[in-house]
């Protein structure tokens, strides 16, 4: 599968929002994924809290990456198809993980509940991720 998906993760994120956010991989299993990321200004929207969007960005992160260690990636790519997100509660400072669980793993898409929480593992936000699995282009 596509676990060799972290054998260059350095090179594969270099640059990109994951990189941008300081995203980390805590856990990277086919059936549970958990990402940290730090608060900061940063991250922040103008009231001085977690932008909603960057939970987002978490949020469809981790199901991106669940979904790229449960393909092929030499001939299949994970690509965003939908999301949703409701925002429980808000966040000024520290970290949050995301926890990422598949609830269907098909051939041509994956739904991924993901649960945002603080370090006291209280919700900040929850969302499911729809990922269609799409042909490499050559």
């Amino acid at each position: 599968m596509g676990q060799d998906y972290f054998e260059n993760i350095d090179g594969r994120i270099s640059g990109t929002i994951i990189d941008h956010l300081n995203i980390e991989f805590i856990e990277t299993d086919p059936d549970r994924l958990v990402l940290k990321m730090p608060i900061t200004k940063a991250t922040h929207q103008p009231a001085g809290i977690l932008h909603g969007g960057v939970s987002v960005v978490l949020a469809e992160t981790a199901a991106s990456v669940g979904t790229a260690i449960n393909i092929d990636l030499s001939k299949k790519i994970p690509v965003g198809l939908e999301i949703n997100a409701n925002h429980v509660r808000s966040k000024q400072e520290g970290e949050v993980y995301a926890t990422a669980i598949p609830v269907h793993k098909g051939r041509t898409t994956m739904i991924w509940e993901i649960k945002i929480t603080d370090e006291q593992d209280k919700l900040i936000c929850t969302s499911r991720c729809t990922m269609a699995v799409i042909d490499k282009k050559e």
